[in-house]
C-alpha cells in the first residue's frame, strides 16, 4: 500500500510540496475545514503541516495509522503534549528551516527601533524632509546584544550580530561548553546579568510553563532605560501591560515585536499607539526560502521514518 502524507499547509506551498514530494508517496492537501480531510486522516501515514493546534485525542483516534506528525513550524505551544505521549506518535518541527529568516528579522527589528526607521519613513513619506534634525538613533556596533535563548536561531543570531560587531552574551536553560563558546564568541550570563548588561535583548525562546511572562514587570525593571527589547518567538513570553507601562513611562528605550500574546491584536491594544515599538505580523519565519526548507526537511523526515530510522527534530517532551 503506498504511505500517504497529509499536508496541512497555505496555498501558496502547494505547488512546492507537488513538485518536492518523495517518489513512492501519495500526497493529500487538506485543510481541516474541509469536507475531505476526515477522511484523508483515516488513510494517512505522515501529518505534516501547520498542525501543532490539531494534536489532541482525536487527531490519533481519526488517524490510527500515523507515524508522525511533521511541523512546518519551529514552535508547539498549542499541541496537547499529554495527548502526544499517550499515542506514541513522535512529534518533530521544522528542524531550523526558518532560523535563517528570524535571526535576520531580529536584526532587521533591532536596526528599525535603532535608527527610527518608521519615523523617518513615515517623515520623508508625508513630504517632512527633516536633514539633520532628527531624534538621537544608535549603532548597532559596540553594543552589547542579551540573548535569551541560545538554540538554532539564538545562534544565528548571534554570528548575525557578530558581523555588526555587537558583544553577545546568552543565557540558556542548556548551557554550552566553553570551546562551543569560544566559537561562537558569546558569553553565558544568568538571566538577571543579562536584563542589566544588554544594551538590546533578543528573546528565542519555546513558550512553555517555564517561559510565560519570563519577563514581567520585575525583569523589565531590571533593563537599562536605554535598552531595547526584541521579541520574535512567541508574545505571551513577555507580559504585554508591564512592557507598555515601561516603554510609555521612558524606563525602556523601545522595542521591536513580531509577536503578541493575542493574534492579531485587537486594534485598540496600547502597544499600538506607542512611537518607540516597531511592529510585524509574525512574519520573521516565512520567507520564500524558508518555505521551501520547512517542505525540505519535512519529506526528508518522512523519508527516515519510512526506512525505519528514528525521526529528526523530536520535540524535547517526547524525546
Amino acid at each position: 500500500m503506498t504511505p500517504t502524507i497529509v499536508l496541512v499547509a497555505p496555498p501558496d506551498a502547494h505547488e512546492s510540496a507537488r513538485e518536492m514530494v518523495p517518489s513512492g508517496f501519495e500526497l493529500r492537501i487538506e485543510q481541516p475545514s474541509s469536507p475531505t480531510y476526515a477522511a484523508a486522516l483515516g488513510s494517512a501515514d505522515y501529518l505534516v503541516g501547520f498542525v501543532d493546534m490539531l494534536v489532541k485525542d482525536a487527531l490519533y483516534q481519526a488517524a490510527p495509522r500515523l507515524k508522525l506528525i511533521q511541523l512546518l513550524s519551529a514552535g508547539y505551544d498549542r499541541a496537547d503534549i499529554t495527548a502526544a505521549r499517550r499515542a506514541g506518535v513522535p512529534i518533530a518541527n521544522n528542524g531550523g528551516a526558518n532560523a535563517v529568516a528570524v535571526a535576520e528579522h531580529a536584526l532587521l527589528l533591532m536596526l528599525a527601533v535603532s535608527r527610527r526607521l518608521i519615523w523617518q519613513h513615515a517623515s520623508v513619506s508625508s513630504g517632512r524632509w527633516r536633514g539633520n534634525n532628527t531624534p538621537r538613533v544608535h549603532e548597532l556596533r559596540g553594543r552589547t546584544l542579551g540573548i535569551v535563548g541560545l538554540g538554532t536561531i539564538g545562534k544565528k543570531t548571534a554570528r548575525l550580530a557578530a558581523a555588526f560587531g555587537m558583544p553577545v552574551q546568552y543565557y540558556d536553560i542548556a548551557r554550552l561548553g566553553e570551546d562551543a563558546e569560544d566559537a561562537l564568541d558569546v558569553r553565558f550570563r544568568l538571566l538577571r546579568e543579562i536584563l542589566r548588561t544588554s544594551d538590546i535583548v533578543s528573546l528565542h525562546v519555546p513558550l512553555n510553563d517555564t517561559t510565560r511572562h519570563l519577563l514581567g514587570a520585575a525583569e523589565l525593571a531590571q533593563m537599562k532605560p536605554t535598552a531595547i527589547l526584541i521579541n520574535t518567538s512567541r508574545g505571551p513570553v513577555v507580559d504585554e501591560v508591564a512592557l507598555h507601562r515601561a516603554l510609555s513611562s521612558g524606563a525602556l528605550a523601545g522595542a521591536g515585536l513580531d509577536v503578541f500574546a493575542e493574534e492579531p491584536p485587537p486594534a485598540n491594544h496600547p502597544l499600538l499607539a506607542l512611537d518607540n515599538v516597531v511592529l510585524t505580523a509574525h512574519l520573521a519565519g516565512p520567507t520564500w526560502e524558508s518555505n521551501t526548507a520547512r517542505l525540505r526537511n519535512a519529506f526528508d523526515n518522512v523519508q527516515r521514518v519510512a526506512r525505519g530510522e528514528p525521526p529528526l527534530w523530536v520535540i524535547p517532551e517526547l524525546g
